[in-house]
């Protein structure tokens, strides 16, 4: 099994609402770009929210909207042992400082985490500093996440209520 560590965050001190996964999968390691299964909804979602269509965009300019439209992007484990690129594989994951990442933004209003296994590790790493933040669990945008489009993109709507 390999240990594979996760990317830098992607914020600026404009970041309102921060979007925690767990871990990058296999195919995201590979590329070194968040969310780079074709099979993982995440752009298209995130796009469906902000009415811009990332997936039509190169990596770097999905970036730079996602910045601009004061969104932040991370993961709650910074290192881990994995087979594969399931959540249910992780083992002896690596925890993040997220409290204190979270004290870095100074927007900061919103914490959503895609899937229950980031909102699990990610609100234990918050701690009592969850209280200063909205933090929503939102349905995974993982291919394994067997909900159908239309539940999922619902889910993943609210957070429009959390950006300007």
């Amino acid at each position: 099994m390999t240990r594979e560590r996760a990317f830098p965050p992607v914020t600026d001190e404009r970041t309102r609402l921060l979007i925690l996964g767990s871990l990058p999968g296999r195919r995201s390691l590979d590329a070194r770009q968040y969310y780079a299964n074709p099979g993982n909804r995440f752009w298209a979602l995130v796009g469906m929210v902000i009415a811009v269509d990332l997936r039509a965009l190169p990596y770097p300019a999905r970036l730079e909207a996602l910045r601009a439209h004061r969104i932040g992007l991370w993961d709650v484990i910074a290192a881990a042992e994995r087979q594969g690129s399931l959540d249910s594989a992780i083992r002896n994951p690596e925890p993040r400082d997220l409290a204190a990442m979270a004290a870095t933004l100074p927007g900061l209003t919103t914490i959503a985490f895609n899937g229950v296994k980031a909102a699990s590790i990610g609100l234990r790493q918050l701690g009592a500093a969850a209280a200063r933040y909205r933090t929503l669990t939102l349905l995974s945008s993982s291919g394994a996440c067997a909900v159908p489009a239309e539940v999922k993109q619902a889910d993943w709507l609210r957070l429009r209520a959390c950006l300007p």
